[in-house]
């Protein structure tokens, strides 16, 4: 449950397991962001589905509309404002209930505070591999442009600009010396 959005999202490994083929996605290439730390997303698609809070004995069912996204999942969904709005919710996060009025009463749906923060743990851990990764492919791109520097011939080990030479050994005789970078990236 989450407040901050105008979108619900499902995740296409819970649509998998709900035995919903992908084939009934709606188009959409809208980019949204938020999910994912500094990285925005594209759905693969959006879907209509019945969606019922309650028991057999007090339940709602609307349909809500969902962009299904590909990544990894953490959670099977999360609900936002539309979801909230349909059904007339109210979410409490300081106690994770959310409360729905219904035709026998109110309906009250919550989790544990152990639940939600495995989820949490597991959603940050997701995340840092993602941005990780992402910084990795960076780096990778950025030493493949150095390595493919015109200015250098194949095999070559002239001194470059910007480097210096340093004894491998100052208190040896053998005097060997190697190039060192004085203008190197943070990275």
């Amino acid at each position: 449950m989450d407040g901050g959005s105008d979108l619900n999202i499902m995740y296409a490994k819970t649509l998998e397991k709900m035995g919903v083929d992908q084939t009934k996605l709606c188009p959409i290439r809208a980019p949204f962001h938020g999910v994912m730390p500094g990285r925005q997303a594209v759905p693969l698609g959006q879907i209509d589905l019945p969606i019922t809070f309650g028991d057999q004995s007090n339940y709602k069912t609307k349909t809500l509309t969902f962009d299904v996204v590909g990544f990894p999942k953490t959670f099977h969904a999360i609900l936002e404002c539309p979801c909230y709005t349909k059904f007339m919710a109210i979410p409490n996060y300081t106690y994770l209930k959310l409360k729905m009025p219904s035709p026998h009463g109110v309906i009250t749906v919550g989790t544990s505070f152990r639940h939600a923060y495995e989820c949490a743990v597991e959603c940050c851990g997701h995340a840092t591999v993602v941005i990780a990764f992402e910084e990795l492919t960076t780096l990778r791109e950025e030493v493949i442009e150095e390595a493919l520097d015109t200015k250098r011939s194949s095999g070559s080990f002239e001194s470059v600009e910007g480097s210096k030479e340093v004894f491998v050994d100052p208190s040896s005789s053998e005097g060997k010396k190697v190039h060192i970078r004085t203008a190197l990236s943070s990275k």
